[in-house]
């Protein structure tokens, strides 16, 4: 079967639309989805189709929000909310739980859950704000949940995990300081780098899952696209989006930053999520709707370091994540 051609301009709709029959039948969860963010718009175009769409968050009441959006535009679509806190170790357990006590097996996890950018702030467990509830909660929650993710294989499908990173991965200096995910150093923290460091992570672990689940989960990351949400217009995030050059004096987008919309920031995840064209290629990183494994940073691209992360952060949850 032919599909569209996609590119940076593509919506999250378009590409929904391209993988309805694909889509049919498929038990989804995204983290991360409320309103004015590229989850949210992920979730919305999936749940046209969908058997199930579970939506999360650590808002109870933000997140009925995005199941009342949802619902009406697609008054049929069968949404879950889940409370899931990923800067606390122990709230993903418990949500982790909820979700294994479940009948469902799981075809697709989206990991699009992201903090905010702000000054150095310690979760309960200690850890970095940033890098816990980008890279450390999901982690965790993917490793528990598993299980429900492995139920969903079979000879003719291949689960998938999709890791929403970005082009930051390899900005500032570039790679991960092991060390301090372990330990963190608020004299030596800078907000960026950390939000850098926490994509980074995202990249290497989607390789990591990858190679080590050997075939029985496809997992991939992403750029969405540079997008005006919610990581842009609050905390840190505007002063340092304008210091980057992306946002003017106003901390509005400059026209020259060639900013995407939410719809085409979402595209790529659902690409991510059920393009078959990506199949033959899990761990690749995509940007603009297709694989773009060139655009990959040299650290990112080291198997080393990908080693590293995923035992580091077995380390630190006290946990191995095996298959």
């Amino acid at each position: 079967m032919s599909y569209p051609e996609f590119s940076f301009h593509t919506t999250a709709d378009e590409v929904a639309t391209a993988f309805a029959d694909i889509i049919r039948g498929k038990n989804v969860l995204i983290t991360g989805t409320s309103l004015n963010g590229i989850g949210f718009d992920t979730a919305r175009v999936i749940a046209k189709y969908a058997n199930l769409v579970i939506i999360t968050g650590y808002n109870a009441e933000r997140l009925k929000l995005t199941e009342e959006a949802i619902k009406k535009e697609s008054p049929s679509a069968n949404i879950r909310r889940l409370t899931l806190d990923l800067s606390s170790l122990a709230a993903v357990r418990s949500a982790a739980a909820e979700v294994n006590s479940w009948p469902e097996p799981l075809h697709v996890l989206i990991n699009n859950a992201a903090a905010q950018i702000t000054p150095f702030s310690l979760t309960v467990d200690k850890l970095e704000s940033q890098m816990a509830t980008g890279h450390i909660g999901p982690f965790l929650f993917t490793k528990l949940i598993a299980p429900k993710i492995l139920a969903a294989g079979s000879p003719t499908y291949t689960p998938r995990v999709v890791f929403v990173s970005s082009i930051g991965h390899g900005f500032g200096n570039p790679g991960v300081d092991f060390a301090n995910m372990k330990k963190p150093d608020a004299s030596i923290f800078k907000p960026m780098q950390a939000y850098f460091e926490t994509k980074a992570s995202n990249v290497l672990t989607a390789k990591e899952l990858s190679k080590r689940s050997n075939g029985k989960i496809n997992a991939y990351s992403l750029h969405p696209g540079g997008i005006f949400t919610n990581i842009m217009q609050k905390g840190d995030g505007p002063a340092e989006m304008h210091r980057l050059g992306m946002l003017d004096e106003k901390f509005q987008p400059r026209p020259e930053s060639n900013m995407k919309t939410i719809p085409q920031g979402a595209a790529t995840t659902v690409v991510a999520a059920f393009d078959p064209r990506i199949e033959d290629a899990p761990g690749s990183y995509l940007n603009d709707c297709v694989a773009a494994n060139e655009l990959v940073s040299a650290f990112c691209t080291d198997p080393a370091n990908a080693e590293k992360v995923w035992a580091t952060t077995e380390e630190i949850i006290g946990e191995k994540f095996g298959f």
